[in-house]
């Protein structure tokens, strides 16, 4: 069985390591030739929309997923025509977009916070009515790991932040006090099948992902439950097959959605060493229709990034329960260069192990539990 991957990065390249066990063999297709994925599997370099490499990547291929939500919706639904892609390309193409996003999550009767188009100057008075200050303008594509988004604290500052963003199609949303931030993971096959993982609470630094803990510590049951049933809406709404990460804010008792990835995603990766399957088997499992793995936590785990410098690694090999991945990217700031899982039998030994890989780590601005 040969899957292709579209973009080679190190969510590939972890597919990759996951299936290599299950006797299953990967193809990438990226424009960088030193993508990650090069490291372990064969790997198409070339530009995502080039039809003549597009057509050679497929060939021989069973089917077809990706690990890169900014992959134009136009190449899966071309792959499409001749072969399975999964997640389906609708699902990458309402991620791309931050409108189109809000209002599947709205259309699923899934509350997200106060938000508004703006696609020109002619929508400034109107967003600023339905949504109150402060809030962020954000660009509808293109945006992740805190880019392509401007804080408003005053009316006034709305055109120039627009400006700042290039002036491209933006949404306006208010900016939520919310206590903490989760996100779920679940999978699901083409026959039904649904796997939920536990909550995972994230902290974050210069809007990048520094901390996963999981099970989220502050979580309940009820807000676990009230989690699966929103995204088992998306999961159905879509058809969706494989993993889907979906990040919420907390507020009170209250779950609003924040945004989706329709594949797997960095606040899973403590499921490596950390749950029964990971959730890169699992998406394998998914896609290839296989029966679902066990979502059940070995004990409590955390995941930190390694964020633009790597530290020393025989540093973080002498804390107990600690698993190194490096992804073999080059230096560079905000750069994710790999992550370090610890696992612990308790919340408060798997915090003190975070806080010993945090004083090895070099974090843009602390972060702490």
């Amino acid at each position: 069985m040969r899957i292709g991957i579209l973009g080679g990065g190190q969510l590939g390249r972890m597919l990759a390591l996951a299936g290599y066990p299950l006797g299953l063999r990967f193809r990438g297709l990226d424009p960088a030739a030193d993508a990650p994925l090069g490291q372990v599997a064969e790997l198409v370099v070339a530009p995502y929309d080039d039809r003549a490499a597009l057509e050679r990547f497929a060939e021989g291929l069973d089917l077809v997923t990706y690990e890169f939500e900014n992959v134009p919706s136009a190449t899966a639904e071309f792959l499409a025509a001749c072969l399975p892609v999964w997640p389906p390309p609708e699902a990458l193409a309402r991620s791309q977009d931050r409108l189109f996003e809000k209002e599947l999550f709205v259309s699923c009767g899934i509350p997200v916070p106060p938000y508004a188009p703006v696609s020109g100057r002619d929508d400034f008075a109107v967003a600023l009515e339905q949504v109150s200050l402060p809030a962020l303008l954000k660009t509808r594509r293109l945006g992740y790991d805190g880019r392509g988004q401007v804080r408003i604290q005053h009316a006034d500052e709305l055109p120039a932040a627009w400006e700042q963003l290039g002036g491209v199609p933006c949404i306006l949303e208010r900016l939520v006090p919310f206590d903490y931030e989760v996100s779920l993971l679940a999978a699901r096959s083409p026959s039904g099948r649904l796997a939920f993982y536990p909550l995972v609470e994230n902290r974050h630094t210069a809007g990048i992902l520094a901390v996963s803990r999981a099970p989220a510590p502050r979580a309940t049951a009820e807000l676990q439950e009230r989690a699966e049933q929103y995204v088992r809406t998306l999961l159905e709404r879509l058809s969706y097959v494989g993993i889907l990460a979906v990040e919420f804010f907390v507020v009170g008792d209250q779950l609003l959605a924040n945004e989706m990835a329709p594949r797997v995603h960095n606040s899973g990766h403590w499921t490596i060493e950390g749950a029964e399957t990971s959730q890169f088997e699992q998406h394998l499992r998914a896609v290839l229709d296989w029966p679902l793995g066990s979502t059940h936590p070995r004990g409590h785990a955390a995941m930190i990034n390694l964020l633009g410098t790597i530290p020393p690694i025989s540093e973080l090999l002498a804390i107990p329960n600690a698993h190194v991945h490096l992804y073999g990217k080059l230096p560079r700031p905000r750069r994710k260069l790999g992550h370090v899982t610890v696992r612990a039998d308790t919340p408060d030994q798997r915090d003190e192990l975070v806080r010993r890989v945090l004083r090895i780590v070099s974090l843009p601005e602390p972060v702490l539990l």
